[in-house]
């Protein structure tokens, strides 16, 4: 192989490496903005009845209901990493305010 084509070749190699990587990035940052909002969504609901067994039920049906229609990924354990992911973030969120203000 010649040495241009070598090059070139390996700047089409760089080209798709950075391209998935970039991609791999949007796609954790979608992902966490989707957990984030899922999880305050949820916890609104739960919140706005103030009843532990009413967000026990709600978290179950809605899992069984997102793992009909999504598959894996939305078990009752990762719904509830979901709402306490939106509630850390807020209270994080909340008391750097404070701090900066």
């Amino acid at each position: 192989m010649t040495q241009p084509a070598a090059a070139f070749e390996q700047d089409v190699i760089a080209l798709i490496q950075a391209e998935k990587q970039q991609a791999a990035v949007a796609v954790n940052a979608e992902l966490r903005l989707l957990y984030w909002s899922a999880g305050q969504r949820i916890y609104e609901e739960i919140l706005g009845r103030s009843r532990a067994d009413y967000g026990k039920h709600v978290i179950a049906k809605l899992a069984e209901r997102l793992t009909t229609q999504f598959s894996n990924g939305w078990s009752k354990v990762q719904l509830s990493y979901c709402v306490i992911f939106s509630e850390v973030f807020l209270i994080s969120r909340l008391s750097t305010q404070c701090v900066d203000n």
